[in-house]
């Protein structure tokens, strides 16, 4: 009986000694972690001291923006606190992150958060200079979210730095110094949902690796110095609903592929150098779109009647395009959504559509610096509605009704004569009088003679 006591005791005994020596682990780990975090708010401002005033457990008390999570272990028995987001840079009110200083610099411990999944930069590195941080790829095994917005001291390239972060989801590099080309590598970080790299000095091609990410909902390569044909490899990404390639330098046609983004609401092309082939009749297959902008593009060519099935479309840039040709009647009959409509500095001529006036959701439409003529179709009421949002400047022989004028914000324009009307007088003692009715005067004349006769 009291060997069996013995048994028991020591088997407690063992166990109390492996939870403790997990326990110790663990809490050594941890506190690795809470000095890791020290010193990386230390390097990102080192005016604050950040240790008198957060003197206690990061889970117990942290500052906004510093999160920590327990985590169990296969038995659910012992929890670890671990660190899993780091968020730098004073947002808002409603986003109180640590500020960021004049000089911060990123601390290589970041390497050392090995349980870390979203590490958020906004406006940190903006005087000296940093470069983009290698080490990261460290985290290629729990980082889901690295966003980088507005660090424009932010330097380097993104080549050899991405490879290792298979579980990444989101990726945002936006007003930054980093530059060289978009590695191919990107290509291969299939959780990808949002890939945004706009406002860098980024230049070369796109990859046509980036046709592999299956899960990507969100493409913004914006205002970088890209180049070259769009590749095919992009009608590919089929869960995609916005693809902003807005002002770089591509060239060649629009791929027709893109139709193959079924899902796609947010369409920017604006400001490249597409050109020759027209406004892609391709697009009239794209139900879901709700914004299309491809301004500053020389497509050329006529508007194509391809508006019957984009009646969902919201705002519609179409400037400086090289168009000719008329507006079709089709735009306003269908477009009854739309919000914004720009058909400015193109070679559009004829009229403006009359069914253009019943437009009832536009808030702005731009027609300036075209070859309009005619009569306007719109209305006094929709004339103030809209304002100076109406903008028809550039098309000399335009002109309005007096009554649409009444807001006085188409003084620009010149009125419309007036239709000429039949005289509604039918007696005149004029000596221009009409044949008929010197006709009917002389029957009037005779028949009152003749009675006063009889």
């Amino acid at each position: 009986m009291a060997s069996s006591h013995c048994s028991i005791a020591l088997l407690c005994l063992l166990v109390f000694c492996f939870i403790s020596a997990n326990s110790v682990s663990s809490s050594s780990h941890y506190s690795d972690e809470q000095e890791s975090v020290y010193q990386v708010l230390e390097a990102i401002n080192s005016g604050i001291d950040w240790r008198s005033l957060f003197p206690d457990d990061f889970c117990d008390s942290a500052p906004h923006g510093i999160v920590c999570e327990y985590f169990f272990d296969d038995n659910g028995t012992i929890s670890t606190p671990h660190i899993t987001e780091l968020n730098f840079g004073y947002v808002s009110d409603f986003s109180p992150n640590p500020p960021c200083s004049f000089n911060s610099t990123l601390s290589p411990r970041l390497s050392s958060f090995t349980y870390l999944r979203k590490l958020f930069f906004y406006q940190c590195f903006t005087a000296t200079m940093v470069s983009f941080p290698g080490f990261l790829s460290t985290l290629g095994s729990t980082l889901e979210e690295l966003v980088f917005i507005d660090n424009p001291s932010l330097v380097g390239t993104l080549s050899g730095n991405l490879g290792n972060l298979t579980a990444l989801r989101r990726f945002i590099l936006s007003g930054s110094s980093v530059s060289g080309e978009i590695p191919d590598e990107i290509g291969g970080l299939l959780e990808l949902e949002e890939v945004t790299i706009s406002r860098n000095p980024f230049h070369g091609v796109v990859p046509q690796s980036l046709g592999n990410l299956k899960k990507l909902k969100v493409l913004d390569l914006s205002y970088n110095g890209l180049k070259g044909n769009l590749p095919d490899s992009i009608g590919k990404m089929t869960e995609l609903v916005k693809l902003d390639l807005g002002s770089n330098r591509f060239d060649g046609g629009i791929p027709e592929s893109l139709v193959g983004l079924q899902e796609l609401e947010f369409l920017d092309l604006s400001y490249n150098h597409f050109g020759n082939f027209g406004i892609p009749p391709f697009l009239a297959e794209m139900p879901r779109l709700r914004e299309v902008y491809l301004s500053g593009n020389p497509l050329g060519g006529q508007i194509p009647e391809i508006w019957e099935k984009l009646g969902g479309i919201l705002r519609l840039g179409l400037s400086g395009l090289g168009l000719d040709g008329k507006i079709p009647a089709s735009m306003g009959v269908s477009l009854r959504n739309i919000c914004f409509l720009g058909l400015d500095h193109n070679n559009l001529e004829g009229t403006v559509p009359e069914e253009f006036g019943f437009l009832e959701s536009v808030l702005e439409m731009n027609l300036e610096n075209n070859r309009l003529t005619g009569r306007l179709p719109f209305s006094a009421k929709f004339s103030a509605r809209i304002g100076k949002k109406l903008k028809l400047a550039g098309n000399p022989n335009l002109c309005i009704d007096g009554e649409a004028q009444e807001n006085g914000s188409l003084g620009y324009l010149k009125f419309c004569n007036k239709p000429s009307k039949p005289d509604a007088v039918l007696f005149s003692s004029s000596e221009s009088s009409s044949p008929v009715q010197s006709s009917l005067l002389l029957i009037i004349f005779l028949g009152l003679f003749l009675t006063f006769c009889l």
